[in-house]
């Protein structure tokens, strides 16, 4: 385990027991555990949330920016994260700030991407004239 992230130790720093020393999983928790999946499945949720925990909060206009994307369709996204209470929310006047509610995230997205880049696919070999 020492050679994952830090941020992949999370659960256990949440207070939560290693995946070793839990019981196999049910089919009700795995189900349950498919629609969480199903939340986080999106590029642009993925996103979003990243972009929480890199700024720590924002608020719709600047995720909207960071993202290049209509406000609305962030609000639409982030309503959909908050009913999983994955992100909560705060109001200061006319704005509402953002941010990751649930401690497992940042591993969760760190562990994601360590496994994108170590089992990415190799990329081809540059011909002897420099060309692929």
């Amino acid at each position: 385990m020492s050679d994952l992230p830090p941020t992949a130790r999370a659960p256990a720093e949440a207070g939560k027991p290693p995946l070793s020393g839990r019981p196999l999983i049910g089919g009700g928790q795995a189900s349950e555990l498919v629609r969480l999946f199903d939340v986080l499945a999106s590029a642009t949720r993925l996103r979003l949330l990243h972009a929480l925990e890199r700024a720590g909060e924002l608020n719709v206009s600047e995720l909207a920016a960071a993202l290049e994307m209509a406000p609305q369709a962030v609000s639409n996204q982030l309503r959909r994260l908050a009913d999983r209470r994955i992100v909560a929310s705060r109001r200061d006047g006319a704005r509402v700030y953002y941010r990751v509610s649930d401690p497992c995230v940042a591993g969760l997205l760190d562990l994601g991407l360590c496994l994108l880049e170590e089992t990415a696919p190799p990329a081809p070999a540059a011909a002897p004239d420099g060309r692929r």
